[in-house]
């Protein structure tokens, strides 16, 4: 016996009505084969979702309820979504439009503002690979659009049951027709409105998009500050020109027709080879102009509803429509009512219609479509001429396209006539030849002298342009050096002012935005240093100098995200590019996930380790107690003698001012600063203190999901006791334990690291209105601290009482100390 095929079950499967009756044919039918039996379901789905006009009985034709329009389009009894339903952030409020594969909804949004939308999602069960490809084909189309008149996409998404959505513009109109003839608007009042669905239907044709299915409910048309707007909807059945609105396969079913019989322009309607292309869009606006102007279609709307499926297609195909002007004659008692709608009286409104507007309806419906006109932009200049009172394009077939008709028929007798005519005109053609070259010599001469002229005088601009430029870099420069003494000597406004006037005179120039950032972090004024190095870096400043170490957590403790993924990119690259390992580089990149671009942190984090290793441990100076360098980024070497006082400054050596590092080179700051100077610092590049090393490659493995290798580094980092920022450890072994299920020790050591951030800010003195205790710590790990502290709160406890307070307490000690030197 022969086994079953998957084309025989397929064959017999179909011949079973029953739901039941088919499933029992299929079990005994594949006897166990899973392979078979999905192969033959996906046959089934595919098979019932097509039409079969020869197994199903007549489809009706559905009446739009807005404005009657019957389309080609199946009735449909599924069940509408539950209305108080949430999807995504939207609240579905009340059900205002349905088609053949979706429904839109009023749906309230919540978040990140409160506002009514327009939501629009697949109906239930009508999840096939083709009504999938439409709508995203329809939201991919509406999304490209930026224009008033075209409704906006504003999101998209998927729904909780896996059906595709997308959020748009909620338009609260009504259809072009009834609008008009509720405002009984005049025949120009009702063309200047048409002129704006002209500018909508050409801005989606430069898109590369097609509507296939313009009319008036997908018009909708309002009043905003009692002034008529338009606003073009559904672009449900639309195809794009030179390009894919969706990676799905669109497959429009053989002998089927897209868009609205009414308004359905002949190449929609004919089976052959021709495509559509923006022309047909020009049928349907010349319908609709047709409607507005006489009150009815072209085609009778009762013909239609009435009509088979071919009769259909003939009278689109067929039948030549009646010029506006005389369809008027045949309105009988209706013309009464439809010339009081226009405000016009009932004898006069043939007359207001009769010659231009005849011709320019006539030209955007022709039946041949390289008679309309070219663009939706070209209908519309003709009607403005029209309501200028000036000459308009359209025309009456001229004789001379009579005569290419005819020469058509006579080919072989104009071909031979032509040739002896062309014979005579050439001897002349090329007499006139040479006298025009004559005068085009004479001509170039002409223009030659003139484009000297014009050269000089741009040479002349350039060099007056190129002096400008070069005396505002040397006031830049003479700028940046004054501030940059000022602030060596805590003249803090006075460098400020300075930094300030060279950003004005250069302000396309990274290097004063990098100076007075630099300064800004100095004062502890985070939220102006964030952005003056956000701009730096968004001007193409290089991120490899002293300068940056660090910015990298003042740019995400100052949400500057798009800037900081501008760093993150280029201290990528220099990190896997460079022969000498950067541990700044490291750093910067893993402070924070939020960036657009995947990083591989195993990478990263395998480097770094390998670089220990390599070393014995961190950069050679490993050792069984694992004691490094102190410091942040460069450190505190043990020759360093100077002890540091609670305050920040020095006990027996030196000025109080402020934290001062001899092996970094960093002079004496303001009070309860770090005294970073401007332009200077550690070497980037240079080594960490070992706990820091330790520390880093904790931060990589927790940001690679690697929460146990996380803990075991911040053990050793911990084990440095003469590394300044020991502290900074507590945020990251939160989060690692919280990561592991142990939210008992992330909450210890969230107590811990809450208790830090307090002695850093001075919140845990007696006095609360004392000035923040500078540890002995550089900004950049203060900064650090506190980004991956709110980092750490948010995901233990969901909110961040506490940083934004902290970093206020210091902006505002900095405001202080620049007004006491005023």
């Amino acid at each position: 016996m022969n086994l079953p095929t998957e084309r025989n079950i397929f064959l017999d499967a179909i011949e079973y009505s029953d739901v039941a009756e088919r499933l029992e044919y299929l079990e005994n039918a594949c006897q166990g084969n899973a392979s078979l039996r999905k192969s033959v379901e996906e046959l089934l789905r595919a098979h019932d979702l097509q039409e079969q006009p020869l197994d199903k009985p007549a489809v009706p034709l559905v009446r739009n309820p807005n404005d009657g329009d019957a389309t080609l389009e199946h009735a449909t009894s599924l069940e509408p979504i539950a209305l108080d339903r949430n999807i995504g952030p939207y609240r579905l409020m009340e059900q205002i439009g349905e088609g053949g594969f979706g429904v839109v909804y009023v749906a309230q949004q919540e978040k990140p503002v409160r506002r009514k939308v327009a939501l629009k999602i697949v109906k239930q069960g009508m999840g096939s690979k083709e009504v999938i490809a439409r709508f995203e084909a329809e939201r991919q189309a509406l999304a490209m659009m930026d224009h008033p008149c075209i409704a906006r996409v504003f999101d998209a998404g998927v729904s909780d049951d896996v059906r595709p959505y997308f959020v748009m513009e909620l338009v609260r109109g009504v259809p072009i027709t009834e609008f008009c003839d509720k405002a009984r608007m005049s025949i120009a009042q009702r063309l200047e409105l048409f002129v704006d669905v002209c500018s909508a239907v050409h801005h989606a044709h430069q898109k590369g998009v097609i509507h296939r299915d313009l009319k008036p409910s997908n018009i909708l048309t309002t009043l905003y500050d009692d002034k008529p707007v338009v606003k073009v909807i559904d672009f449900g059945i639309a195809k794009a020109i030179g390009q894919s609105l969706t990676d799905k396969t669109i497959y429009t079913r053989f002998m089927s027709m897209m868009g609205t019989p009414l308004y359905m322009s002949p190449e929609q309607a004919e089976m052959n080879t021709l495509d559509v292309d923006t022309r047909s869009d020009i049928y349907s606006l010349g319908v609709l102009l047709y409607e507005l102007l006489t009150g009815t279609t072209p085609i009778d709307r009762s013909r239609i509803d009435t009509a088979g499926y071919h009769e259909i297609r003939r009278i689109i195909l067929e039948e030549e429509p009646p010029i506006p002007s005389s369809r008027i004659s045949t309105l009988g008692d209706r013309i009464s009512t439809i010339s009081g709608l226009r405000q016009v009286e009932p004898t006069r409104l043939n007359a207001s219609i009769r010659g231009d507007l005849d011709w320019i309806v006539m030209k955007a419906m022709d039946k041949d479509r390289t008679r309309r006109y070219d663009s939706a932009a070209s209908m519309a200049r003709d009607l403005q001429c029209y309501l200028n009172s000036e000459p308009v394009e359209a025309r009456p077939p001229s004789q001379w396209y009579r005569l290419s008709k005819f020469a058509n028929r006579n080919r072989l007798v104009l071909v031979s006539a032509s040739l002896i005519a062309g014979s005579l005109i050439t001897g002349m053609v090329i007499s006139v030849y040479q006298m025009s070259r004559a005068f085009d010599a004479l001509e170039e001469k002409q223009d030659a002298l003139r484009e000297a002229l014009i050269a000089k005088s741009e040479a002349n601009a350039a060099r007056d342009e190129i002096a400008k430029f070069s005396n505002s870099i040397v006031q830049s420069n003479v700028l940046l050096s004054s501030g940059q003494t000022h602030a060596n000597s805590g003249r803090w406004q006075s460098a400020i002012d300075d930094f300030a006037q060279a950003c004005t005179l250069q302000p396309s120039y990274y290097l004063p935005w990098v100076q007075r950032g630099q300064l800004y972090s100095q004062l502890h004024l985070w939220e102006e240093s964030a952005g003056d190095y956000a701009k730096a870096i968004l001007l193409g400043a290089p991120t490899d100098q002293p300068q940056w170490m660090g910015v990298g957590a003042l740019l995400v403790m100052s949400k500057q995200w798009d800037a900081f993924e501008a760093l993150v990119q280029q201290e990528r690259k220099r990190f896997e590019s460079k022969s000498e390992f950067d541990w700044q580089s490291v750093r910067n990149c893993v402070v924070s996930v939020k960036v657009g671009n995947a990083i591989d942190w195993a990478s990263i984090v395998s480097k770094a380790e390998s670089h220990i290793e390599s070393r014995g441990g961190p950069d050679g100076r490993g050792g069984p107690d694992g004691r490094g360098g102190r410091g942040g980024f460069g450190g505190r070497g043990p020759d360093d003698r100077s002890r540091i006082s609670p305050r920040g400054g020095r006990d027996d050596h030196g000025p109080s001012k402020g934290f001062e590092s001899r092996e970094a080179g960093l002079p004496p700051g303001p009070p309860h600063g770090d005294g970073l100077r401007v332009g200077g610092g550690p070497r980037r590049g240079g080594s960490l203190p070992l706990g820091a090393q330790y520390y880093v490659l904790a931060i990589g493995y927790l940001r690679s999901d690697d929460s146990q290798r996380a803990l075991e580094y911040l053990d050793k980092a911990e084990l440095d006791r003469g590394w300044f920022g020991i502290e900074l450890v507590h945020s990251i072994r939160a989060m690692a334990y919280l990561r592991l299920g142990q939210k008992s020790l992330a909450l210890a050591a969230m107590k811990k690291a809450d208790q830090a951030i307090d002695r850093w800010a001075g919140l845990s003195a007696a006095d609360t209105d004392s000035p923040p205790v500078t540890m002995p710590m550089p900004w950049f790990d203060l900064v650090e601290g506190i980004a991956l502290y709110r980092e750490a709160t948010l995901q233990i406890s969901g909110a961040d009482p506490k940083s934004e307070e902290i970093v206020a307490k210091f902006r505002e000690h900095a405001l202080a100390t620049i007004a006491e030197e005023i």
